[in-house]
């Protein structure tokens, strides 16, 4: 009897999503590739697309803002597939992506705190702030992880679980609720990585604290 494909093991949803949608994005990869169209190229438009909804989403323009970044989310798989299609082996590509998509948070935490401020509503703009303290370092302790030869993606809210929330409470209006979401997750998600990265090295024998 033969035995049917098992299905594969997802840690995260980025990883899920990834896999779901790799057929797509490799076909368009090549093509784009085909058209001499450079991943770079493709970082720096969906950053310049964030960029433009945080000035639309700092206006209070939240539905608005939630789907010129709707638009530009596909971008970001995207990039990635140029990247593999040109068989592109330097690691500046991975560096360049991660570096942008940290401004790209940024904008948008800006966005929601300017327009708190002046609404004359401190406490929200400070829980937008808490926001980005904690998709920062989420990304920090990865990055740091990576360092020690760790891959880290474990946790609550990785990168692609705060973009929907991100993108469902623009689009909802429900912006509060969702700050609340990501304030706890991402720093749930920060103590899960910490705790991940010291029994990983615990159990390689590091002994030194």
């Amino acid at each position: 009897m033969t035995q049917g494909k098992s299905a594969p093991h997802f840690n995260t949803l980025t990883d899920r999503v990834r896999y779901y949608t790799s057929g797509l994005t490799t076909r368009l990869g090549r093509w784009l590739y085909s058209k001499g169209v450079h991943p770079d190229l493709i970082t720096v438009l969906g950053l310049v697309i964030v960029a433009v909804a945080s000035v639309v989403i700092a206006q209070g323009h939240f539905i608005a803002g939630g789907l010129i970044l709707l638009m530009g989310t596909p971008l970001d798989a995207i990039d990635g597939a140029v990247a593999r299609a040109m068989q592109r082996t330097d690691r500046f590509g991975a560096m360049f992506d991660s570096t942008l998509d940290r401004y790209a948070d940024g904008f948008i935490f800006m966005g929601l705190a300017y327009y708190y401020s002046e609404q004359g509503n401190q406490n929200v703009m400070l829980l937008s702030i808490f926001a980005l303290l904690g998709s920062i370092m989420v990304s920090y302790v990865r990055a740091r992880a990576e360092g020690l030869g760790l891959d880290c993606k474990v946790g609550l809210l990785t990168r692609m679980e705060r973009v929907f929330i991100i993108l469902a409470m623009l689009i909802t209006r429900l912006v509060v609720p969702g700050l609340w979401i990501l304030v706890i997750g991402t720093h749930v998600t920060v103590i899960q990585r910490v705790w991940y990265v010291y029994r990983a090295l615990k159990q390689q024998g590091d002994n030194s604290r």
